[in-house]
Formats: structure tokens, C-alpha cells, sequence
């Protein structure tokens, strides 16, 4: 079926990432009916329920928020029936949606998704990426089906991946990027002009969600692999290590072209920053680390407060 009028759109988002796709939406032609949430949950030392990024925006714009525990609910889905939703709108929401709810909305759901389809199809798109040192990556605009993230797309937009940029840093941008994008596809839909490709199934590849045990890496790899590490593995678990006993965490690296024959894990420079023997004998340099239960520093702040000897292993932690 095919309108021109506004499309009345029930949006699922829960992260910062959803924030600037939900913005582009509450201040386009078209409606939010209602925004579809994970529920709070405690953070912080006192660990009190902070409601999520895109519950804040919802109800500062005087939307209606909901936030199930189970989306498969009887009631939670007869309440979105009663919406009457056009479209549904989906950016890092964090659950998998049933075919009874995909079926509510007349013209179906729609992702924003943070890759270029069908490369990394998955919860940890971003992260998967820059660990694996890819040059590019991207958002893709999909159509929703049982299926994970294997729908046909309407749009994609690509950029770089900096060699130092971190996840966070990358998916800021994707962020804006896929709110861009979100916007046009959701005038193609309107106006009947969206196209739908279909994805090569056999170029998928998939992003599994990071876990905790990721951090503690083997120092013994080789260099750029390391670096895309510590830079994929955040804002969260960090890729961690030990020096002198203490467990440390790593936020910034530089990869060298200095080589070195000390053993792999050997601490070889210890004055301006830390610089590290890898497993291919290159130098990966720490930049700025957080000794634990501390705030981060630069390797220089830490080296002034802690004597750490050449010769020193980085022990895996």
C-alpha cells in the first residue's frame, strides 16, 4: 500500500547510539506513537535505575514510553496493536523481536543497523570491525525478518575506520550517519519509492556480542592485532594486563615500526610512556592506561608513581 501522508511510527531503542535516529524522527514529519525501551537498570556505585538514553528523549518530547520485560507479552503486544503503527522503527534496541510483533505494523520494521550489510550481522557490529582492522565500515537501513539482520536492505552509507579510532568513537558517528539515512529511507517507504536489495547470504559474516574473558588478551600476538584490541574492546571490558602485579587497563596504543629482540610481553622502554615487545617483535607503545579502582593516566603519570623495570613482563590478566 502506498501513502504520502506521515507515517505513524512506533520506535525500539534502548542506547545512546538510538538517541540521534529518535531526534531526526520527533523533529520530521512524521509521528513517534510510541517509544519501545529496555528496562531501566541500577548504575553507579549507589547502582539507582537511570532511565535509558531514549526513554530521556521520549519524555522530554511528551511521548509514550514503554519498556516490557518480555516483548513477547500478551498485553505489551495488544498495547501496540491499539497504536495502529504504520512502521516500526528499530536502532539497538537488544532483544529479538517474534513474528507477532513484526506483523503489528502494516508496513513492517525496519533496522538501523551499524555495518555494511551483510558484513557482520550480529550484536557487536562496531566492535567486531575494529577488531578486525577493517578500513571501512558503515550503516545499513534492513528490513527486519525472523532471521538476524539478514533482511533486504533499503539504503547504506559508508566511512572509514580511523587506524586508531576506538568502537566508541566509530559508532558516535554511525550514529549520526544512520539518523541521516533513516530519514530518507523513511520518505522512500512514505512516498512508495524504498527499493529493497536483497543480501548474498554468503558473504554474511557475524558479530557476536563482546564478552567479558575478550580483555584479557595474549601479549604475545602480534602488534596491530593488540591495537585493534584495545581499540575494539571498548568502552567495555577493556583490554587488560598485569605489570609488577598490578592488573591494569589499556585505553590508548600505538603500533611502531621500532623492532625489538627481547622476548614477547617484555617492557623495553619505561620512560615517556610503556613500550612493549608483541609476538611479531615489533613495539606496541601504551599510550594512557588505568591502574584498577583508578582513573585513567597517561603512561607517563603511571610510570611516575609506579616503578616498573626494563626487562618486566606484561603478564595476562
Amino acid at each position: 500500500m502506498v501513502t504520502s501522508r506521515p507515517l505513524r511510527i512506533v520506535y525500539f531503542g534502548t542506547p545512546e547510539f538510538a538517541v540521534p535516529a529518535l531526534q531526526r524522527i520527533l523533529g520530521s514529519r512524521h509521528e513517534v506513537a510510541a517509544v519501545v525501551s529496555q528496562p531501566d537498570r541500577p548504575k553507579g556505585r549507589g547502582q539507582h535505575r537511570a532511565p535509558t538514553p531514549t526513554k530521556q528523549v521520549a519524555l522530554a518530547a511528551g511521548v509514550d514510553v514503554r519498556q516490557p520485560d518480555r516483548v513477547r507479552d500478551e498485553a505489551f503486544l495488544r498495547g501496540l496493536e491499539a497504536l495502529a503503527p504504520d512502521l516500526g522503527v528499530v536502532a539497538a534496541y537488544g532483544k529479538l523481536l517474534p513474528d507477532s510483533l513484526l506483523r503489528i505494523p502494516y508496513l513492517g520494521l525496519i533496522n538501523v543497523h551499524a555495518s555494511l550489510l551483510p558484513r557482520w550481522r550480529g550484536a557487536a557490529p562496531v566492535h567486531r570491525a575494529v577488531i578486525a582492522g577493517d578500513a571501512d565500515t558503515g550503516v545499513t537501513i534492513m528490513r527486519i525478518i525472523q532471521e538476524m539482520d539478514a533482511g533486504a536492505t533499503f539504503a547504506v552509507r559508508s566511512r572509514a575506520i580511523g587506524p586508531d579510532e576506538t568502537s566508541p568513537e566509530v559508532e558516535r558517528d554511525l550514529a549520526s550517519l544512520g539518523a541521516d539515512l533513516l530519514i530518507e529511507t523513511l520518505e522512500r517507504i512514505a512516498e512508495g519509492r524504498a527499493v529493497e536489495t536483497p543480501q548474498d547470504d554468503t558473504k554474511a559474516t557475524y558479530a557476536p556480542k563482546i564478552e567479558r574473558t575478550e580483555g584479557a588478551i595474549d601479549w604475545t600476538l602480534p602488534a596491530p592485532q593488540i591495537h585493534n584490541l584495545v581499540r575494539g574492546l571498548q568502552p567495555w571490558p577493556l583490554v587488560s594486563g598485569r605489570i609488577g602485579g598490578r592488573r591494569v587497563l589499556i585505553h590508548r596504543t600505538a603500533v611502531t615500526e621500532n623492532h625489538s629482540s627481547a622476548p614477547p610481553a617484555s617492557i623495553v622502554e619505561n620512560r615517556s610512556d610503556l613500550a612493549i615487545v608483541a609476538g611479531d617483535g615489533r613495539v606496541l607503545r601504551i599510550l594512557q592506561l588505568q591502574p584498577e579502582g583508578r582513573r585513567v593516566m597517561t603512561a607517563r603519570e603511571f610510570l611516575a608513581g609506579h616503578q616498573v623495570e626494563t626487562g618486566t613482563r606484561i603478564e595476562r590478566a
